[in-house]
């Protein structure tokens, strides 16, 4: 965009931006820290399974056991690259994200006008701001256009304040936002300086609420590491009451506290939902919080916008209707001399630079038509925003000689309102409006009026206006948009169209975009005088709303929210704000939202596709079902491994100590990157979409999924168990049995790992969805299972022995059946299902 800037206005040099930097410092509320590598390392080793593993390291020591004690030092490595490679990548991926989300700012420098992000801007420097920006720098007016401000952020006074570099208050302040026109100014105060900076300090110091899968999450590791003092306790009291042996018995318990312990979980969430965060970033999908894409897989109703969003918002100028000749022009005849003043009348309503797509086209059709281009001789002194209920706007332009022009446009039933005109004419204009929107047309209504003097009307309703006319525009639906909402009612979600545009137009654009409505429309008018109980069936059972303004469309929205539906609201401009806010998902446009849009958004589409959100969406439902498995896996992985370890100590069988600290912790380097490196790769499942959403309130993991990994692990169990009395009863000495039984959970995970990918298709479905992680980390873990039993050192280390091939073959046989019957039930499920 060109600005009419004046040629004086230069702005810093990079030179004096350097200065002043050094100066004044960074446009920050707080400076910012940064997480080094030792920080996230010291976070790393207060992690509980890190503090058994240097416990167990130390007795080790103590005892004079040094090979057992160097492979938990080995073990302690591993666990913290593991972690530490996995909050590194987080970090990095947040750190991209914040990136991203930090929004530009205007400014001159050298004579040119360039795009910076807000935290660089420099005291001394020029800024520009327009219609829908946020302001982020307090600072004097130099030079301005029907420059107007709403400063409700600072004084609670919601309406616009116009300024100029005349004016008494000629400062602008941070966190205010620019309402019409355009000012340059100079900064003169930045970050913790400004007023709002001043202000908000404590804001600051505010914590992020924890989402409910977070809690959930939080309480089942808290309930499972209360679960293994118990235990550790109680291994430790029977050993010891049994043997005498302390050394013996402390060990016994902390093997079971490791074994107990799922410090997987947390780190497999915090994985999850950042890398899901980057990964939409990739696809265009800016996220301003990680924990938003939990929420994403929830959503149950989405309200969008019409203009920009359904359609391609390129509004061309299809017909114009002219009052004074009762005719409607077709394109080809914009030309013509009975024309000429409503498309006059039309250009001069619009902004003298404009950025709304209709005024750019009214601009462009007055330059094909006019004799004359009158704009430059003429100055735009006063104007009134687009306000009202309807909307409509008014622009008032006089010229050396003090010839004056008034016009004004917005909704038809605005400046029909207004008119001077007989209740008969108006029905029959009405009658003319109906016609075009029932087509899908977008239709403004033009205006003239005079005046005398300068006491202007303080509302623009009060001017005595003259009807010229009629603007019919047509903004198409957007290429394959009729499939993007397909996609979204197969996913079970409601759409709601919510827009300034009215019935007509509004129903048969939806109609067209295949959109699914069975009720009338309802206005914002209607919404307004609704009680919260109608309000609330209202929202419930409508689609379309028309003439909806900011407070209507906040409404709607509440009233979406207290019926427990899980809200995404889709907006780009400054009445967008309040809506953005409040809803569970706030989605902004990244092309044609405005900087108040975005920043009120949790959400932002940078190239305006619809069919990003159900990108989204999808994501959010592959990141809830993908934790919900590394979930269930850790459980059902767990319950033989805490059995294994327990059971033979407390019943007394002839090996209690059939696993020691050194194969708990192989089995937990094996589980960490299968729950958090692998199981966050695996692709979404080919149903996931056409599902209804989950409840946000609904419990984590219900008692029917828990009970199926609990049967899991207990299966699993009982086929270990019967390998290890097999052995017994072979005549087998400890080191046999032992490799036995290890192998036996060794391929009873892997096998496990597989399984778990779907709880609804099969393990040769599942094979579709290329997972190379997988496939990678089960042949690592079988590679070091083979050097485990059949290298020596390794084998006299780990106190196993080799197995032969048919002993081989029969604990791969046991696994599989303890495994693999879950596809018989998986099987059944879908039968059921047909």
């Amino acid at each position: 965009m060109t600005y009419n800037i004046p040629e004086d206005l230069q702005g810093l040099t990079e030179a004096e931006v350097v200065v002043s930097r050094e100066k004044y410092g960074y446009n920050r509320l707080e400076s910012v820290k940064k997480d080094t590598w030792i920080n996230l390392l010291i976070d790393i080793l207060k992690e509980p399974m890190l503090i058994l593993l240097i416990a167990v390291s130390l007795i080790y020591l103590l005892i004079g056991d040094y090979g057992e004690a160097v492979f938990m030092f080995v073990a302690i490595v591993g666990v913290t690259a593991i972690s530490f490679y996995q909050d590194n990548r987080s970090k990095k991926a947040l750190e991209e994200l914040e990136k991203l989300n930090e929004p530009l700012s205007k400014v001159i420098r050298n004579s040119k006008v360039i795009e910076i992000p807000t935290f660089e801007i420099a005291v001394g420097d020029l800024c520009i701001t327009e219609e829908g920006n946020l302001i982020n720098a307090d600072g004097k007016i130099l030079h301005s256009n029907d420059f107007s401000v709403n400063e409700s952020s600072l004084t609670g006074e919601s309406f616009s304040v116009f300024k100029d570099n005349k004016s008494e208050d000629n400062q602008v302040y941070s966190g205010t936002i620019t309402v019409s026109g355009l000012a340059v100014f100079q900064v003169e105060k930045i970050g913790k300086e400004t007023k709002v900076g001043k202000i908000g300090q404590s804001i600051l110091n505010i914590k992020e609420e924890s989402s409910p899968l977070q809690i959930q999450i939080r309480n089942f590791v808290k309930g499972m590491a209360i679960i293994g003092v118990i235990i550790f306790l109680a291994v430790c009291i029977f050993s010891f009451i049994k043997t005498g042996d302390f050394v013996t018995s402390l060990l016994s318990g902390l093997t079971l506290a490791m074994s107990v312990l799922p410090e997987e979980i947390p780190v497999a969430f915090t994985t999850f939902m950042a890398l899901g965060a980057w990964k939409l970033m990739r696809e265009g999908i800016i996220i301003k919080r990680s924990s938003i894409v939990e929420t994403l897989g929830s959503v149950t109703v989405i309200c969008t916008d019409k203009t920009g969003t359904i359609t391609e918002n390129s509004m061309q100028l299809k017909h114009v209707y002219d009052y004074h000749s009762d005719k409607v022009y077709e394109q080809q005849e914009f030309s013509t001399k009975e024309l000429s003043q409503v498309i006059d009348y039309a250009m001069w309503s619009s902004e003298p630079v404009p950025f709304d797509p209709m005024e750019i086209t009214l601009h462009k059709v007055y330059e094909q038509t006019q004799n004359s281009d009158k704009r430059k001789e003429y100055q735009m002194f006063h104007e009134y925003p687009l306000e009202g209920k309807p909307p409509m706007m008014t622009h008032l332009f006089e010229n050396e000689q003090k010839d004056r022009i008034i016009a004004a446009k917005g909704a038809p039933e605005a400046i029909l309102n207004v008119s001077q005109l007989s209740e008969e004419e108006k029905n029959k204009i009405r009658g003319e409006i109906k016609e075009f929107g029932e087509q899908g047309y977008r239709v403004l209504g033009v205006a003239k009026s005079n005046f005398e003097g300068n006491d202007f009307p303080v509302k623009q309703q009060d001017f005595t206006f003259e009807f010229l006319g009629l603007l019919v525009f047509y903004d198409p639906p957007k290429e394959g948009i009729k499939n993007v909402f397909q996609q979204i009612y197969d996913a079970g979600i409601k759409v709601k169209v919510i827009t300034g545009d009215n019935a007509d137009t509004t129903k048969a654009i939806a109609l067209q975009a295949g959109i699914k409505n069975n009720t009338p429309a309802v206005n914002g008018s209607e919404i307004a005088a609704s009680s919260k109980e109608d309000l609330m069936k209202i929202s419930e059972n409508t689609t379309l709303f028309t003439r909806m303004f900011p407070e209507a469309k906040l409404e709607v929205v509440t009233a979406l929210k207290q019926q427990g539906d899980i809200v995404a609201m889709l907006g780009d401009g400054v009445n967008d704000g309040p809506a953005l806010k409040a809803a569970h998902i706030g989605v902004a446009m990244g092309n044609k939202g405005t900087e108040i849009a975005k920043s009120a958004a949790a959400l932002v589409i940078t190239n305006d596709d619809l069919e990003k959100l159900v990108v989204g969406i999808a994501a959010g439902r592959r990141i809830y079902a993908n934790i919900k498995k590394a979930v269930q896996y850790i459980i059902s992985i767990h319950i033989p491994i805490i059995l294994t370890v327990s059971l033979p100590l407390f019943l007394g069988w002839v090996f209690p100590h059939i696993f020691t600290p050194v194969h708990v912790i192989f089995l937990e380097l094996v589980m960490g990157p299968t729950c958090s490196i692998v199981y966050e790769n695996e692709p979404i499942e080919k149903n996931a979409m056409q599902k209804p959403p989950r409840a946000l309130t609904d419990t984590f993991l219900n008692w029917r999924e828990l009970t199926i990994s609990i049967i899991q692990g207990l299966v699993i169990t009982a086929g270990i168990l019967w390998v290890y009395q097999y052995s017994v009863d072979l005549g087998n000495d400890e080191v046999k049995t032992r490799a036995l039984v290890f192998s036996t959970l060794i391929f009873a995970n892997i096998l496990l790992s597989f399984v778990n990918r779907s709880f609804y298709y099969s393990i040769f479905e599942s094979f579709k969805n290329r997972n190379f992680l997988l496939v990678g980390i089960s042949l690592l873990v079988l590679i070091f299972l083979l050097i485990i039993l059949y290298v020596k050192p390794v084998s006299e280390f780990f106190s196993v022995t080799s197995l032969t091939t048919i002993e081989l073959g029969l604990v791969l046989m046991v696994a599989a059946v303890s495994v693999l019957w879950f596809e018989i039930y998986k099987l059944i499920k879908r039968v059921s299902k047909k």
